[in-house]
């Protein structure tokens, strides 16, 4: 009785910083009150062993948290997407995603109901872990209980990470939609990526930056290691960002934008219908191609004449480029740019651009273009422009190649299977075939 009286003791102070509620549960232990403790009244009922286990199952979730953590941030491997070993990855991951096809594939989850999160009792719990077992996202030995435990929660946000949602570890609809996608059409979005994958692993240049479409996502490349990965916003489905190989040659601070005359026509010609003080709210001034600068009423806004003239929003914080352009060459008038609208880096939905591409975190990305071409220039120095406001525009002393891609499907060394939507249908899964298991799954 003294031994276990003692061990308990040392469990008490060992916890004597986790706050009263745990004190409490501990002092029903020991069999008494801890002064200035508030005791639960389901813990004032409860057991002994039963406050333990209730002790032991908080602190098995708090660790497994800080592990899950860990284990998604291990998921971002410093390899570039473009690495010339990620072709052998994508023909591993065939080879297991075609037994997992072979044997049936993987059951459905379904999506009414509540979103499922961790502590949740449900049925619709097995078929999830279900799910998560057959993709590897959840240990075998995890078993088929109706409880949203703190492993099934790993599991999901392993999921979410690797299908480019936020890894939040609640299945709501954007979660369920991507489980319900057929094995079968994974599968052969990893044989299309492969062919990819395969035109692109020859060199691409000791240092290069690589825009993955379907995936929002930038990567700065040198040496063959990722230097930093950007969160993107692309082009709507109706105005693409284009895929092309150009190169990067000129940076332009706290810029003036133009803008282009399709947005002229789609946007500001219907905004202007609608509110004749949109472009002196948004501070846009319009021009002839002289240089002479005319009145909004000088325009007939019933038709086209507005896409003759020059329309140019002046720098500023609600510019649309925001403090950073970044130029290539290429015909069809976009570049990569900051943006005022920085919520939508927050989003597992990032395509909302006119075909150009917003950085988040554009001033490291500039620093490290400008640090590997142009040495003088510095984070500080970069900053500083910013801040003043000033026009400055910069030219690289030597270019840097730049991959627009479209990569919908890769694999790295650790065997971390991605995934991202098909957005602009570039990978024909939708074919009769696809369509109908795709139907039948969600049904």
């Amino acid at each position: 009785m003294q031994a276990h009286v003692g061990d308990t003791g040392s469990l008490l102070k060992s916890l004597a910083t986790r706050g009263s509620i745990v004190l409490g549960l501990c002092a029903i232990v020991l069999g008494g009150a801890v002064p200035g403790s508030v005791v639960p009244a389901a813990a004032q009922s409860a057991s002994p062993l039963d406050a333990l286990r209730q002790y032991k199952q908080r602190v098995e979730w708090e660790d497994r948290f800080q592990a899950t953590m860990d284990s998604l941030r291990a998921m971002e491997s410093s390899s570039p997407t473009l690495s010339p070993e990620t072709a052998d990855h994508i023909s591993i991951a065939i080879n297991r995603y075609s037994r997992i096809v072979q044997m049936g594939g993987w059951g459905r989850v379904t999506g009414t109901g509540k979103p499922l999160r961790i502590g949740v009792k449900d049925a619709r719990v097995v078929e999830l872990r279900r799910r998560l077992i057959a993709s590897g996202d959840l240990e075998q030995t995890a078993g088929l209980s109706n409880t949203f435990d703190s492993y099934v929660d790993a599991g999901v946000r392993r999921f979410q990470m690797r299908h480019g949602l936020i890894p939040d570890g609640v299945v709501s609809e954007s979660t369920v939609v991507a489980l319900n996608v057929p094995a079968n059409v994974r599968l052969r979005q990893l044989e299309t990526n492969l062919v990819r994958l395969r035109a692109m692993s020859g060199f691409l240049g000791d240092r290069y930056v690589m825009v993955n479409i379907p995936a929002a996502e930038i990567e700065a490349v040198e040496n063959g290691r990722v230097r930093s990965r950007h969160t993107a916003v692309v082009g709507k489905i109706d105005r693409q960002t284009p895929i092309l190989n150009s190169k990067i040659y000129e940076l332009n601070f706290n810029p003036y934008w133009t803008v282009p005359v399709s947005i002229i026509r789609k946007d500001l010609i219907p905004k202007m219908k609608e509110d004749p003080e949109y472009l002196a709210k948004n501070k846009i001034r319009i021009f002839d191609w002289k240089g002479n600068e005319l009145s909004w009423q000088e325009i007939d806004w019933n038709t086209e004449e507005a896409t003759k003239y020059q329309f140019r929003q002046d720098p500023g914080e609600i510019n649309s480029l925001g403090s950073v352009r970044i130029n290539f060459h290429n015909e069809h008038q976009v570049y990569l740019h900051d943006t005022p609208s920085k919520t939508l880096f927050g989003s597992d939905y990032r395509f909302h651009s006119s075909g150009c591409v917003r950085v988040q975190n554009v001033r490291e990305l500039v620093t490290w273009l400008l640090q590997s071409t142009t040495p003088d220039w510095d984070r500080a120095q970069v900053d500083q422009i910013i801040r003043t406001g000033a026009r400055e525009d910069v030219r690289l002393k030597s270019a840097i190649p730049l991959y627009l891609t479209y990569i919908t499907a890769w694999s790295n060394a650790d065997g971390v299977i991605h995934f991202r939507d098909d957005i602009y249908n570039r990978d024909d899964l939708y074919s009769t075939g696809n369509l109908d298991a795709i139907q039948a799954q969600l049904q």
